[in-house]
């Protein structure tokens, strides 16, 4: 009937036609599947950009919450500080260190990184600036490891420049020798979102300066006993823990890296659920086992229990079953309840429970990988650890040491008194009940 009223009526179907041209002309083009894969990861990125992002909260009301009143303005400057320099030296020097030209070898190419001009949309899967990004905000959790051990009576400059060469070099360089296509990741070491890369190198700077920094005034007497110092808030302790942990989300499920496909869609949710499921079996392991050792729970316990199991699972949080999950966060849990006294039995004054939360859950995370991906070896996991482990301590340990030696890296004892919010900051956090 179409094709008769055509050929009966030529004008009248002309005339029906145009509108009809018209309207396919202004329809919107749909985007390729290849322009859906970009604008999903992108926006991956990005929104795990941003939760990482606000796990720098985290740890500032975490490290605010468990130091002195005396000290919570220092905190909350030193953590704003950190990752404004580490987002500067990332781009200067750092994340061109990590990922350009390192080719199976032990760095990149020193120099600034820059992304194409303002309007350029062919970048590849997903957009640089977005992987820029997300990449640097893992970079500033490393160096907010450092800042909640060493709290107390570090000198803020000295530690400024610490950061400096943690964010700018020593990073970089551990990163890039597995996630950068260095040596390691040619060895087959495998740690998906950084239980070592991030949070071990962290814990390993944190263990050296604390080494040569040595405890806070009062916290061990002549005869080996421990002097509590509680720390000022435990609802300011407890909001940065739920902010770290929602950051999380961010942390591991971006670092699937794609999200452009139905499968990988499904993975950043088994990594989401996954990594939940092992802050809650933190938080639980530490509360029972502190309850059996003291006949009390600890919250500050419970808190870095959730910590020490989301530090665990990182390594690995998409191939474990959930039981597995519940599993590998516990027995973090459980190592951070016992490693914080034994850190004091060598005198190691550890503020905030970092090294035992980084360093050693974050051994712990990479070391079980192979358990739940058997597609990994025992031995390659092992080397990362060891040769990342030995590399950040060692050149940790001559960085804080030539501080030490040059500039000082320690606060007087009278400034230590006083707080640092009054000696260093000049703005107490509770001028009207702050405490010595």
């Amino acid at each position: 009937a179409g094709a008769l009223a055509a050929f009966a009526f030529p004008a009248l179907a002309q005339d029906a036609a145009a509108p009809a041209a018209e309207a396919a002309a202004a329809a919107p083009e749909f985007a390729s599947a290849s322009e859906t894969a970009f604008i999903f990861n992108t926006l991956l990125f990005l929104m795990g950009g941003f939760l990482v992002m606000w796990m720098a909260a985290g740890f500032a009301m975490l490290e605010a919450g468990l130091v002195r009143s005396k000290n919570v303005s220092m905190q909350c400057l030193k953590n704003i500080a950190l990752y404004s320099t580490a987002g500067i030296m990332f781009w200067v020097i750092g994340y061109s260190l990590m990922y350009t030209n390192v080719n199976g070898g032990y760095f990149g190419t020193p120099v600034p990184y820059s992304w194409p001009a303002a309007g350029t949309a062919n970048e590849g899967d997903y957009s640089v600036a977005s992987d820029w990004f997300f990449q640097m905000v893992f970079c500033a959790t490393t160096a907010s490891i450092v800042s909640g051990t060493l709290a107390e009576r570090i000198k803020l400059w000295p530690f400024l420049i610490f950061t400096v060469i943690l964010t700018g070099v020593l990073y970089p360089i551990t990163g890039s020798w597995q996630w950068g296509g260095g040596w390691l990741s040619e060895a087959g070491f495998s740690d998906f979102a950084g239980s070592t890369l991030v949070h071990s190198v962290g814990g390993w700077a944190a263990l050296a300066g604390a080494l040569l920094l040595g405890a806070r005034k009062g916290k061990y007497t002549a005869d080996g006993k421990v002097i509590p110092m509680p720390g000022s808030s435990m609802p300011l302790a407890t909001l940065g823990t739920f902010i770290l942990w929602l950051g999380w989300f961010g942390f591991n499920g971006a670092s699937q890296l794609a999200m452009g496909s139905n499968g990988d869609a499904s993975d950043i949710s088994r990594i989401f659920a996954n990594t939940n499921l092992a802050a809650c079996g933190g938080v639980i392991a530490a509360m029972i086992v502190t309850q059996i050792l003291y006949k009390k729970v600890d919250v500050t316990m419970a808190l870095n229990g959730a910590l020490a199991g989301l530090v665990s699972i990182t390594a690995e949080p998409l191939m474990p079953s959930p039981l597995t999950a519940i599993i590998i966060g516990a027995i973090g849990g459980i190592i951070v309840v016992f490693a914080v006294p034994m850190l004091d039995k060598f005198k190691i004054d550890d503020v905030v429970g970092a090294i035992p939360v980084h360093l050693l859950a974050g051994i712990w995370g990479t070391l079980i990988v192979p358990f739940s991906n058997p597609d990994m070896s025992y031995g390659t996991q092992i080397l990362g650890i060891v040769s990342i482990g030995v590399f950040t301590f060692v050149l940790s340990g001559v960085i804080w040491f030539i501080l030490k030696s040059t500039v000082g890296i320690r606060a007087s004892e009278e400034q230590e008194m006083m707080g640092m919010d009054m000696a260093e900051v000049g703005v107490e956090a509770y001028p009207e009940f702050t405490k010595v």
